[in-house]
């Protein structure tokens, strides 16, 4: 892990993630890419009239200064921080941004989101998430440990999530850290038997791993809803992280089925991790 990306909007989130970001970096040996993105269009700077256009660099350099100011850290000494400001707020810039650095991971702090607030507005961390194709880490409060032992990963075992379920692999063993694969069966239509599962993960470590040495290593859940078994699991085995999969979904696609990957950074208490398929 060579690069982390934190946006930074000022808050106390952002200052969690920040935070969370500089405990990986020092042990990783990493740089911090810390991100600002200003609500300013290139368009307000260049057609405005004068007097706006001084008012607006004006803004833009105070805004610069108390960037500055968040990034004096006690926590933060030792580690090669960058500052990067951008000029306008666009979420799919987070990940440009990654894929331009070079970036391993985008580290975000999130309130989360509930009712009617989550369907029409969402949060801006679940923004990113859906554009991603870095992993995304969601942190939820201040991270006094970093330390992950076990993390548990989510997986439907399809043909699809074999990318997904190499680079969550990847980066547990670059945290060294225990995985915890977990399926969470449900009733109805979407009902599997014992035979019909393990079936489908065998299938599905054959080409991921090569071999099934891991069969034993799959837990088997059964619950009424994903979001409920991975989030019940995680706290039955005490795990520190949940690593899931997430279909990226978009306009009116999100509206209709969701994402379960958006939906449990909203409202796991763990710190969650998102890798796009």
């Amino acid at each position: 892990m060579k690069k982390i990306i934190v946006p930074v909007d000022f808050s106390e989130e952002s200052e969690f993630a920040l935070e969370a970001a500089a405990m990986l970096a020092k042990k990783n040996g990493a740089e911090i890419l810390a991100l600002h993105m200003l609500e300013i269009s290139n368009a307000v700077l260049t057609k405005a009239d004068g007097i706006k256009q001084i008012e607006t660099i004006y803004f833009l350099r105070l805004a610069e200064k108390k960037f500055e100011e968040f990034l004096d850290k006690d926590y933060l000494k030792n580690i090669k921080v960058t500052p990067i400001v951008k000029q306008f707020k666009v979420f799919s810039e987070v990940n440009d941004i990654a894929i331009e650095t070079g970036a391993d991971l985008i580290v975000m702090g999130s309130q989360g989101a509930s009712g009617i607030k989550e369907i029409l507005v969402g949060s801006n961390t679940e923004k990113v998430v859906r554009h991603s194709e870095v992993p995304v880490l969601v942190i939820k409060h201040n991270p006094i440990l970093m330390e992950f032992e076990n993390v548990v990963f989510a997986c439907d075992f399809t043909e699809e999530s074999i990318e997904q379920y190499i680079r969550a692999k990847d980066m547990v063993e670059k945290l060294e850290a225990t995985m915890h694969l977990v399926y969470v069966n449900l009733p109805g239509s979407k009902f599997k038997s014992s035979a019909e599962i393990e079936k489908q993960v065998a299938s599905f470590l054959r080409k991921a791993d090569g071999g099934i040495e891991k069969m034993h290593e799959v837990n088997y859940v059964n619950d009424y809803t994903i979001e409920k078994g991975i989030l019940n699991f995680s706290n039955l085995i005490g795990a520190d992280l949940i690593a899931v999969a997430t279909h990226g979904r978009k306009g009116i696609a999100h509206f209709f089925e969701g994402s379960i990957s958006e939906d449990i950074a909203n409202h796991s208490t763990l710190p969650v991790m998102t890798f796009k398929m």
